[in-house]
């Protein structure tokens, strides 16, 4: 506590003799209430928290197995050999040896949880300052307070605080990562898709070879069928003009021999006549 006063007091003594020099811009931050309201930070952070209640249980099963094995020994010490005490105590202390280079890996200084925290957590909260060091240049701060670290402050203006304007410009710049990474990935596919063009493909060339040999045979299978149609409504027009001219012949034909029947009735008639004259 003394430590905090102190802190605190050295940084009123420099802002007081800033202020004296010339007017100073401050503005504070809450960075718990911020990375509350940062997606990708609750999102690194529950994928964190699997990761650690995953390497909790681990340790605490070895833990209860450390456990039985002492247990065991210290009910059974009396009825075992030296030998096999022994031999009981070393397995022990090879499992409690495991037990804690387990625990140093996933724990320890430079262990996994560090790494993963790294690896997740650690991108999200350089997001976060490099929002705030781009809010101070342009609003021109000279300083931006933590209202959530170990510095006391007493009292705080709501006006002063930039928290909303931190999360606003983090997730502006999410959405542009967000649409750059769309328009990125969509260029990357059309260039996939002409460089997939581009290079032979058999397969594809196959199917394209038979699309338009049935493309082909469909043409030729149509034509036929047309010329079908053509040649047999020639032979109808032809039968129909046979069949007009047959008619034709025929009624011919048949005036001719009215005409031929009627000159010889009247050649008949006219026989006739003179041979009745001699006899008058």
């Amino acid at each position: 506590m003394t430590k905090k006063f102190l802190f605190l007091f050295v940084n009123i003594l420099f802002v007081t003799i800033a202020f004296a020099q010339k007017p100073q811009r401050i503005a504070y931050i809450d960075m718990e209430y911020i990375l509350e309201n940062v997606p990708d930070y609750q999102k690194a952070t529950s994928q964190l928290q699997t990761k650690v209640q995953k390497w909790q249980d681990k340790i605490a099963t070895g833990q209860r197995e450390l456990e039985i094995l002492k247990t065991d020994l210290s009910n059974e010490k009396a009825l075992l050999t030296k030998d096999l005490i022994e031999e009981r105590e070393e397995d022990i202390s090879i499992k409690a040896e495991e037990l804690k280079k387990t625990q140093n890996k996933y724990f320890g200084t430079k262990g996994d949880l560090f790494r993963l925290r790294k690896q997740l957590v650690k991108p999200v909260q350089d997001q976060v300052y490099n929002a705030i060091q781009d809010i101070a240049k342009k609003r021109k701060y000279d300083f931006v307070l933590d209202k959530s670290s170990d510095l006391i402050m007493l009292y705080t203006n709501d006006k002063y605080d930039i928290s909303d304007l931190v999360i606003k410009s983090i997730t502006r710049s999410e959405k542009q990562k967000q649409i750059v990474e769309k328009r990125t990935k969509k260029q990357k596919e059309i260039s996939a898709k002409q460089n997939q063009a581009k290079e032979p493909n058999p397969e594809l060339e196959k199917k394209l070879e038979e699309r338009e040999a049935k493309k082909q045979e469909l043409k030729e299978r149509v034509e036929k069928q047309k010329a079908d149609r053509a040649k047999k409504r020639e032979e109808q027009k032809k039968a129909i003009e046979e069949a007009r001219q047959q008619k034709i012949k025929e009624r011919e034909e048949a005036k001719k021999k009215i005409a031929d029947k009627r000159a010889a009735e009247q050649k008949a008639r006219e026989e006739k006549s003179k041979d009745k004259e001699p006899e008058q």
